[in-house]
């Protein structure tokens, strides 16, 4: 399985896990220091705190649900030149500062 993109999850600031794109899917993994803190929290429900990594050959839903719809994503779609069905690279520049807990970047901070 190889990586294409991988995107950084951070969770009320604390770097939280990665979420891969690879050739076959998608890979989520939570961080073992994220895991073993006493403030670690779900990214969502569909995503409990646990060891394994979860695999889908979609976007998870829930990743694909901080995507903004409508006018914001054809505007997102023109200035960014992303085609309409890289959604893993949609995400990748419009979730950088996402309302609520969790932030998804393309880099490590």
């Amino acid at each position: 399985m190889e990586d294409i993109r991988t995107a950084y999850i951070y969770i009320q600031k604390k770097y939280a896990g990665v979420l891969k794109e690879t050739d076959e899917g998608y890979v989520f993994t939570y961080d073992k220091n994220y895991l073993n803190s006493v403030e670690a929290i779900p990214a969502s429900i569909t995503l409990p705190l646990r060891e394994e990594e979860y695999k889908s050959t979609t976007l998870f839903s829930f990743f694909d649900g901080l995507i903004p719809e409508g006018w914001l994503l054809e505007v997102t779609i023109k200035n960014w030149k992303i085609d309409r069905n890289d959604r893993f690279g949609i995400m990748l520049v419009t979730c950088k500062d996402s309302v609520g807990d969790v932030e998804v970047l393309s880099e490590k901070r």
